[in-house]
Protein backbone atom coordinates (compact mmCIF):
# COMPACT_ATOMS: atom_id res chain seq x y z
CA UNK A 1 0.00 0.00 0.00
CA UNK A 2 1.21 3.48 -0.88
CA UNK A 3 0.38 6.21 1.63
CA UNK A 4 1.11 9.87 0.95
CA UNK A 5 0.36 12.44 3.65
CA UNK A 6 0.75 16.18 3.31
CA UNK A 7 3.29 15.90 0.48
CA UNK A 8 4.56 19.36 -0.41
CA UNK A 9 6.70 20.44 -3.33
CA UNK A 10 7.18 23.77 -5.11
CA UNK A 11 4.16 24.92 -7.07
CA UNK A 12 1.72 22.39 -5.61
CA UNK A 13 -0.70 22.47 -2.73
CA UNK A 14 -0.25 19.64 -0.19
CA UNK A 15 -1.13 16.21 -1.59
CA UNK A 16 -2.53 13.27 0.39
CA UNK A 17 -3.63 9.98 -1.13
CA UNK A 18 -3.64 6.27 -0.43
CA UNK A 19 -3.43 3.44 -2.95
CA UNK A 20 -4.16 -0.07 -1.71
CA UNK A 21 -2.20 -3.14 -2.78
CA UNK A 22 -3.43 -4.18 -6.21
CA UNK A 23 -5.14 -0.85 -6.85
CA UNK A 24 -4.48 1.91 -9.34
CA UNK A 25 -4.96 5.66 -8.94
CA UNK A 26 -4.93 7.98 -11.95
CA UNK A 27 -3.73 11.57 -12.04
CA UNK A 28 -5.40 13.49 -14.84
CA UNK A 29 -5.19 17.09 -15.96
CA UNK A 30 -3.61 19.37 -18.56
CA UNK A 31 0.09 19.56 -19.34
CA UNK A 32 1.95 21.57 -16.73
CA UNK A 33 -0.67 20.97 -14.04
CA UNK A 34 1.72 19.10 -11.75
CA UNK A 35 1.06 15.41 -12.46
CA UNK A 36 4.70 14.57 -13.10
CA UNK A 37 5.83 16.66 -10.14
CA UNK A 38 3.62 14.62 -7.82
CA UNK A 39 5.06 11.33 -9.09
CA UNK A 40 8.63 12.60 -8.89
CA UNK A 41 8.07 13.88 -5.36
CA UNK A 42 6.64 10.53 -4.22
CA UNK A 43 9.75 8.86 -5.68
CA UNK A 44 11.86 11.47 -3.85
CA UNK A 45 13.49 12.62 -7.07
CA UNK A 46 12.64 16.31 -6.51
CA UNK A 47 12.72 18.42 -3.32
CA UNK A 48 9.67 17.75 -1.16
CA UNK A 49 8.44 17.30 2.39
CA UNK A 50 5.75 15.11 3.86
CA UNK A 51 5.23 11.53 4.94
CA UNK A 52 5.35 8.77 2.34
CA UNK A 53 5.33 5.03 2.97
CA UNK A 54 5.06 1.84 0.94
CA UNK A 55 3.88 -1.41 2.51
CA UNK A 56 4.30 0.22 5.91
CA UNK A 57 7.93 1.19 5.30
CA UNK A 58 8.57 4.89 5.82
CA UNK A 59 10.53 6.55 3.03
CA UNK A 60 12.71 8.33 5.58
CA UNK A 61 13.85 4.97 7.00
CA UNK A 62 15.64 3.71 3.87
CA UNK A 63 18.27 4.98 1.46
CA UNK A 64 17.18 6.74 -1.72
CA UNK A 65 18.29 3.85 -4.00
CA UNK A 66 16.40 1.31 -1.86
CA UNK A 67 13.28 3.49 -1.89
CA UNK A 68 13.41 3.80 -5.67
CA UNK A 69 13.70 0.03 -6.04
CA UNK A 70 10.51 -0.36 -4.00
CA UNK A 71 8.76 2.67 -5.48
CA UNK A 72 9.68 2.82 -9.16
CA UNK A 73 9.19 5.98 -11.21
CA UNK A 74 8.85 5.58 -14.98
CA UNK A 75 9.31 8.85 -16.84
CA UNK A 76 7.34 9.70 -19.96
CA UNK A 77 10.69 10.06 -21.74
CA UNK A 78 12.97 7.36 -20.30
CA UNK A 79 16.68 7.91 -19.81
CA UNK A 80 19.33 5.68 -21.39
CA UNK A 81 22.87 5.73 -20.02
CA UNK A 82 24.60 3.34 -22.44
CA UNK A 83 24.59 3.26 -26.26
CA UNK A 84 23.25 -0.31 -26.50
CA UNK A 85 19.81 -1.44 -25.32
CA UNK A 86 21.11 -4.71 -23.90
CA UNK A 87 23.41 -2.91 -21.46
CA UNK A 88 20.33 -1.72 -19.57
CA UNK A 89 19.07 -5.24 -18.83
CA UNK A 90 20.22 -8.43 -17.09
CA UNK A 91 20.32 -11.75 -18.94
CA UNK A 92 18.09 -11.85 -22.02
CA UNK A 93 16.22 -14.90 -20.67
CA UNK A 94 14.83 -12.75 -17.84
CA UNK A 95 13.59 -10.10 -20.23
CA UNK A 96 12.30 -12.27 -23.08
CA UNK A 97 8.83 -13.10 -21.66
CA UNK A 98 8.04 -9.43 -21.04
CA UNK A 99 9.35 -8.47 -24.46
CA UNK A 100 7.02 -11.02 -26.03
CA UNK A 101 4.06 -9.69 -24.04
CA UNK A 102 4.76 -6.19 -25.32
CA UNK A 103 5.37 -7.30 -28.92
CA UNK A 104 9.00 -6.17 -29.01
CA UNK A 105 11.44 -7.74 -31.50
CA UNK A 106 13.37 -10.62 -29.98
CA UNK A 107 16.69 -9.17 -31.15
CA UNK A 108 16.17 -5.59 -29.96
CA UNK A 109 18.51 -6.09 -27.00
CA UNK A 110 21.28 -6.16 -29.63
CA UNK A 111 20.26 -2.78 -31.05
CA UNK A 112 21.73 0.64 -30.35
CA UNK A 113 19.22 2.75 -28.42
CA UNK A 114 18.69 5.15 -31.33
CA UNK A 115 17.42 2.33 -33.56
CA UNK A 116 14.36 1.82 -31.36
CA UNK A 117 11.29 3.94 -31.98
CA UNK A 118 9.91 6.20 -29.26
CA UNK A 119 7.18 3.65 -28.55
CA UNK A 120 9.64 0.76 -28.39
CA UNK A 121 11.85 2.70 -25.98
CA UNK A 122 8.81 3.43 -23.82
CA UNK A 123 7.89 -0.25 -23.64
CA UNK A 124 11.49 -1.25 -22.95
CA UNK A 125 11.63 1.25 -20.10
CA UNK A 126 8.48 -0.30 -18.63
CA UNK A 127 10.15 -3.72 -18.69
CA UNK A 128 13.26 -2.23 -17.07
CA UNK A 129 11.09 -0.78 -14.31
CA UNK A 130 9.29 -4.03 -13.61
CA UNK A 131 12.33 -6.31 -13.32
CA UNK A 132 12.89 -5.50 -9.64
CA UNK A 133 9.21 -6.26 -8.94
CA UNK A 134 8.54 -2.93 -7.20
CA UNK A 135 5.78 -2.65 -4.62
CA UNK A 136 4.66 0.63 -6.18
CA UNK A 137 4.83 1.75 -9.80
CA UNK A 138 4.61 5.47 -10.63
CA UNK A 139 4.06 5.72 -14.37
CA UNK A 140 4.05 9.04 -16.25
CA UNK A 141 2.05 8.85 -19.49
CA UNK A 142 2.86 5.15 -20.03
CA UNK A 143 1.19 4.88 -23.45
CA UNK A 144 1.48 8.40 -24.87
CA UNK A 145 3.73 7.30 -27.75
CA UNK A 146 1.92 4.03 -28.52
CA UNK A 147 -0.62 2.91 -31.10
CA UNK A 148 -3.80 1.16 -30.02
CA UNK A 149 -2.41 -2.39 -30.15
CA UNK A 150 0.69 -1.49 -28.13
CA UNK A 151 -1.40 0.48 -25.63
CA UNK A 152 -3.63 -2.52 -25.07
CA UNK A 153 -0.59 -4.72 -24.42
CA UNK A 154 0.82 -2.24 -21.91
CA UNK A 155 -2.50 -1.93 -20.12
CA UNK A 156 -2.80 -5.73 -19.99
CA UNK A 157 0.66 -5.98 -18.42
CA UNK A 158 -0.22 -3.29 -15.87
CA UNK A 159 -3.43 -5.19 -15.08
CA UNK A 160 -1.35 -8.32 -14.44
CA UNK A 161 0.81 -6.38 -11.98
CA UNK A 162 -2.29 -5.07 -10.23
CA UNK A 163 -3.54 -8.66 -9.89
CA UNK A 164 -0.21 -9.53 -8.24
CA UNK A 165 -0.68 -6.78 -5.66
CA UNK A 166 1.39 -3.92 -7.08
CA UNK A 167 0.09 -0.43 -6.27
CA UNK A 168 0.11 1.82 -9.35
CA UNK A 169 -0.23 5.56 -9.81
CA UNK A 170 -0.50 6.59 -13.44
CA UNK A 171 -0.42 10.13 -14.81
CA UNK A 172 -2.38 10.28 -18.05
CA UNK A 173 -4.16 12.62 -20.43
CA UNK A 174 -6.34 9.69 -21.51
CA UNK A 175 -9.61 9.75 -19.57
CA UNK A 176 -10.64 6.41 -21.05
CA UNK A 177 -7.40 4.87 -19.85
CA UNK A 178 -7.97 6.26 -16.36
CA UNK A 179 -11.43 4.68 -16.37
CA UNK A 180 -10.06 1.32 -17.53
CA UNK A 181 -7.19 1.08 -15.06
CA UNK A 182 -7.97 3.16 -11.99
CA UNK A 183 -10.25 2.75 -9.02
CA UNK A 184 -9.63 6.35 -7.95
CA UNK A 185 -8.98 9.41 -10.07
CA UNK A 186 -7.41 12.70 -9.02
CA UNK A 187 -7.46 15.86 -11.11
CA UNK A 188 -4.43 18.13 -11.08
CA UNK A 189 -5.14 21.74 -11.95
CA UNK A 190 -3.45 25.02 -10.99
CA UNK A 191 -1.27 23.26 -8.42
CA UNK A 192 -4.14 21.54 -6.65
CA UNK A 193 -4.91 17.81 -6.57
CA UNK A 194 -8.58 16.97 -6.06
CA UNK A 195 -10.46 13.67 -6.04
CA UNK A 196 -12.75 13.06 -9.01
CA UNK A 197 -16.06 11.41 -8.13
CA UNK A 198 -16.40 8.03 -9.83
Amino acid sequence: MLQVRDLRCPGLEPVSLAVEDGACAALIGPSGAGKSRVLRAIADLDPNTGAVSADGLDRAAVSAPEWRRRVRFLAAEPAWWAPGIGAHFPAAAEVAPLMAELDLPADCLDWPVERASTGQRQRLALIRGLLDDPAVLLSDEPTAALDTAARERVEALLAQRLARGTSIVVATHDMAQAARLAGATYRSDAGRIATVEQ
